[in-house]
């Protein structure tokens, strides 16, 4: 995980703490017990979510390091602005261009990031035998739901 992605992970934490400690009320009635149950829940979901962006971020890399052959393409990619479909997952319109003269694959990372650039989570999107001198489109879709201002980028485009 990258430091940048790190840091998104303790503004969650962070934040979840506090607001997790204002609202709360403790059955003891005491402050440091409430604290105590509010950092412990804040940690374990920031920890999940950093685990599903570890986890999506090195399926990624599988993914692409399968991908045998590859040169880089990613000016032969357009990304559509994302959207959320029906299961709050972001999905983003995939156009790749084969400006060759014949029939080419693509492998396309597309990085799906919070409002202020944290990486939130990572898809390759496989776009098969693109003929010569036209394009072709396809989806990429988060692996689990995301909400706020989501961006989407190419990581890496490959073609073979």
């Amino acid at each position: 995980m990258t430091r940048k992605a790190a840091r998104g992970v303790w503004a969650v934490l962070l934040t979840t703490a506090v607001i997790s400690t204002a609202a709360a009320c403790s059955d003891d009635g005491t402050t440091s017990s409430t604290a105590s149950r509010a950092a412990s829940a804040a940690a374990s979901v920031a920890s999940r979510g950093a685990d599903v962006v570890a986890s999506a971020t090195a399926a990624a890399s599988e993914k692409l390091n399968n991908f045998k052959n590859g040169v880089n393409a990613k000016d032969d990619v357009e990304l559509g602005g994302p959207t959320t479909d029906g299961d709050g997952r972001a999905t983003a319109k995939v156009t790749v261009k084969n400006s060759t003269d014949s029939s080419k694959s693509y492998a396309v990372q597309v990085n799906f990031r919070d409002g202020k650039g944290n990486l939130q989570d990572t898809v390759v999107v496989t776009v098969a035998d693109v003929a010569a001198k036209t394009s072709k489109d396809a989806v990429a879709r988060s692996n689990r739901k995301l909400s706020g201002d989501i961006k989407a980028d190419v990581g890496t485009a490959l073609r073979h």
